[in-house]
C-alpha cells in the first residue's frame, strides 16, 4: 500500500481594512484560490489541485490560514496564490493578496514555523512601544508562544502521511 502525501501552505491574508479579515470564512478562501488555479493553470490544474485540496485552518483574526493539498501539484498551487487580489465572501468583494510563509509535509512543521514567525514579529514590535504597559503586554505574549496539544484537527492525521 502507497502513502498519499500532502504538503501543507502556511499562508497569511493581508488586507488593508483589518475588519475585513473577520468577514473571511474557509470556504471564500477555497474558491479564491479554486479560481486562481483555474484562471492560471486551466481546467487541468484546476482539477489536479482540487482532487484533496482544502483549507484547513483559518484564523480570522490573524489572517493565517493553512492550506492542504496534494504533494504532486503543490508548485501549481504555489503559482497561482500571487494572482489572488480579492475574495468574496457574503456579497462583498475583499480587496487582499496573499503571502506565502512556509511549506510544509505536516501541520505540526507548519505550526511551529508559525510560532517561531510570531515571536520574531513580537521581537521587532517590542522597540517600538510608547509606554511600560504596552512593553509589558507584547513581553507576556511572546512568553505564552508555545504549542498547544490538538490545536488542529488533523494534527494526528498530518503526521502519519509525512
Amino acid at each position: 500500500m502507497v502513502r498519499v502525501k500532502s504538503r501543507y501552505l502556511l499562508c497569511e491574508v493581508n488586507v488593508s481594512d483589518r475588519k475585513s479579515l473577520l468577514v473571511l470564512d474557509d470556504r471564500a478562501i477555497f474558491a479564491a484560490v479554486k479560481k486562481a488555479v483555474a484562471r492560471l493553470h486551466g481546467d487541468y490544474g484546476a482539477a489536479l489541485c482540487t482532487i484533496r485540496f482544502s483549507v484547513k485552518y483559518l484564523n480570522s483574526h490573524t489572517g493565517m490560514v493553512f492550506l492542504r493539498f496534494p504533494k504532486m501539484c503543490y508548485k501549481l498551487l504555489w503559482s497561482a496564490l500571487p494572482f489572488i487580489t480579492s475574495i468574496e465572501t457574503r456579497g462583498q468583494k475583499i480587496p487582499c493578496f496573499v503571502n506565502c510563509l512556509h511549506i510544509g509535509g505536516t501541520i505540526r512543521t507548519c505550526q511551529k514555523f508559525l510560532v517561531r514567525y510570531n515571536t520574531q514579529q513580537l521581537h521587532r514590535m517590542l522597540p517600538n512601544c510608547n509606554n511600560e504597559g504596552e512593553k509589558k503586554q507584547i513581553r507576556k505574549a511572546i512568553l505564552n508562544c508555545s504549542i498547544i496539544r490538538g490545536a488542529f484537527e488533523d494534527e494526528a492525521e498530518s503526521e502519519d502521511e509525512a
